[in-house]
């Protein structure tokens, strides 16, 4: 691991405190701490199970923490998440887009994130202009 740079009174990207995820007796994350300064690069390592998709989840307010607190750029991802949603982004062939909502479905839900205008239009430039207006009101989960 590289040594920070991050100067000690810069405020923290993320700031995660005894972040707990419990289903019923079963344990999936265990009061774990950490902070992320602005442009550090990190990973999330751990065998099958360990609980980072789980962790990544709560990060992004996919998923509610049963403990501890999580902010991101100084927002409390369980109460104000979508003061900054718009400026996340992850990507991960581990967490799929609803299969059953439409193409077009799940750009509107990543269009309202994003803070997009004209979303309808946007969505019908966009698939114009990708050759794939025959795919919009498709279900994902019929998709190749």
């Amino acid at each position: 691991m590289m040594p920070s740079t991050r100067s000690p009174d810069a405020p923290l990207a993320i700031e995660v405190r005894g972040l707990s995820k419990r289903y019923g007796a079963i344990s999936a994350v265990d009061d774990i701490s950490f902070g992320v300064g602005a442009g550090q690069t990190v990973a999330l390592l751990g065998g099958n199970g360990a609980g980072k998709t789980t962790t990544l989840s709560m990060l992004l307010g996919l998923l509610l923490p049963s403990a501890g607190t999580i902010r991101v750029l100084g927002e409390d991802m369980v109460h104000h998440r979508y003061r900054v949603l718009s400026q996340l982004n992850f990507s991960s062939p581990y967490i799929d887009l609803p299969h059953r909502l439409s193409v077009r479905e799940n750009m509107t839900v990543y269009a309202h994130l994003y803070g997009i205008q004209d979303v309808r239009g946007r969505i019908t430039e966009l698939a114009r202009d990708l050759n794939i207006e025959t795919l919009p009101d498709r279900p994902c989960g019929k998709l190749s």
